[in-house]
């Protein structure tokens, strides 16, 4: 039994010596190295619902930029995977908060994920920040723009731990609300105007910052009503609008009450010139609400008109090759937010520091990458330091699919700034 036991101890030793011997000479597979090095980015979006189709768009901006990335040999040293995470539930219809909230402790739990992307709603954004925060960890929403997230005034809430942890690669609903009002103000000179909104974060703060700016603009604001998303019959409230005769009507909000309101509002005031957010820039709500009740709406987006650039083009053609569909605007800003990660990784790693949650958060607050949408850096909360605000609006272009974004939407120029 000792002999037996010798030999074997013997045996072990030289199939080591002989494996070390082989990482000295090079001779082990190179991809065994790379995969033992390997660093995870989190897509939480809500990928189930009425925001299904959009967020499939941002979420396919963002895998394009990692699989860019690790067909080039990875970052640094280090291939990048994406976790991506559904926030959208059959019984929200929609975006979940609870959900988003779940799927963000899942992901802090995993000490692989250095950072997120998303999420595209703001009342995600609202479940996920104070859970980020406690673990140091930062997102990169590309759409999500309430600006309660980001501000001062409500860090205890959202970022209790201090650093900023939500960072945006577009602007907030302080600058796209009460832009679109100007442009109300301005462009179709309303004086009169009717406000709704669809109860979410995102739909109420937007209709709010639009409602000041127009009543600053010397705009009347004659109502605002709130819709439930999961009711089905809008047309008590819009009768009532038709009666007080509005230049105009604003919505705040997404498609679960967006795509019903659009047809329904063109069925009682079909003349009646209406926009909203970006919120209603969307395939789903084209899709959704048909055509001619589309047909007219404006729309903001919450930074620049990239899909005509002619910079922009390799990335709209690798998307359209890899994804057989066109990108959104929003699909862009996703892009760039995985380049900001991915820059934040380079740029820790060639520190020597660990290319961990802590330092690469700290590596974003630092961000000054060039990208598609101009450089991107970010101010002490987060926000993203460009301010424009983007209008379209709908004029249907029957020789492409009725829910192609790039298309069906004209792009009208950036909104007055003041």
């Amino acid at each position: 039994m000792v002999g037996t036991w010798r030999h074997r101890v013997l045996g072990l030793l030289i199939a080591a010596m002989l494996v070390v011997s082989m990482v000295a000479l090079g001779s082990l597979p190179r991809t065994h190295a790379a995969m033992s090095k390997t660093l995870y980015v989190g897509i939480t979006l809500p990928l189930t619902g009425a925001d299904a189709e959009d967020a499939e768009l941002i979420k396919d901006g963002a895998t394009l930029a990692i699989d860019q990335a690790n067909a080039k040999g990875g970052v640094a040293g280090y291939k990048i995977e994406a976790i991506v995470l559904d926030s959208g539930t059959a019984t929200a219809g929609q975006y979940d908060p609870a959900q988003a909230a779940t799927n963000t402790r899942k992901l802090v739990a995993n000490m692989g994920v250095v950072a997120n992307i998303g999420p595209q709603m703001s009342g995600e954004g609202k479940a996920m920040s104070g859970i980020l925060s406690e673990a140091d960890m930062a997102t990169i929403t590309p759409s999500s723009t309430n600006p309660d997230i980001t501000d001062p005034k409500f860090a205890s809430q959202y970022r209790p731990k201090g650093k900023a942890v939500y960072f945006r690669t577009v602007t907030t609903d302080a600058f796209q609300g009460p832009n679109m009002a100007n442009f109300y103000a301005e462009k179709l000179h309303a004086k009169t105007v009717y406000v709704l909104d669809d109860s979410g974060a995102y739909g109420v703060g937007i209709a709010d910052t639009f409602s000041r700016r127009a009543q600053e603009k010397g705009i009347k604001i004659l109502g605002r009503d709130q819709l439930n998303p999961k009711e089905a019959d809008y047309t008590t409230i819009l009768t009532k609008i038709k009666g007080m005769n509005p230049d105009a009507l604003y919505y705040g909000g997404v498609q679960g009450a967006g795509t019903k309101l659009a047809k329904q509002a063109y069925d009682v005031m079909p003349k009646l010139p209406k926009g909203g957010g970006d919120g209603v820039y969307s395939g789903a709500m084209l899709k959704g609400a048909g055509f001619p009740a589309s047909d007219g709406w404006y729309a903001t987006i919450a930074g620049p008109h990239l899909l005509a650039n002619p910079e922009a083009q390799p990335f709209v053609k690798a998307f359209a090759a890899k994804y057989n569909k066109q990108p959104s605007d929003y699909s862009i800003t996703a892009y760039d937010a995985a380049l900001v990660i991915l820059d934040a990784v380079k740029r820790v790693a060639a520190t020597g520091k660990t290319p961990d949650r802590h330092n690469i958060r700290d590596a974003i607050q630092t961000s000054n990458l060039k990208t598609l949408q101009g450089t991107i850096a970010f101010d002490q909360n987060g926000d993203i330091k460009s301010r424009i605000v983007s209008v379209f609006q709908v004029v249907h272009q029957t020789q492409f699919p009725d829910d192609d974004i790039l298309h069906q939407y004209k792009y009208i120029g950036v909104a007055p700034e003041n």
